[in-house]
């Protein structure tokens, strides 16, 4: 499933996301989503979330 849509995003879910200061090298860092920050339906660079341990970045990866 894409990062790229909402709708494939909930709160719970394992995902791997990378955070804005990895986005050169494009390091995943892995976790439970607990907020989704994105509004829009779709974003191209993934839907921005916060993980339980409160690292912010954008879903690359679900599951």
């Amino acid at each position: 499933m894409p990062g790229t849509k909402r709708t494939n995003v909930f709160i719970g879910a394992k995902v791997r996301v990378v955070q804005k200061q990895d986005q050169p090298t494009g390091k995943l860092t892995e976790g439970v989503v607990v907020k989704i920050l994105t509004n829009s339906k779709t974003h191209p660079h993934g839907i921005k979330v916060m993980l339980e341990n409160g690292i912010v970045g954008r879903v690359k990866e679900i599951g």
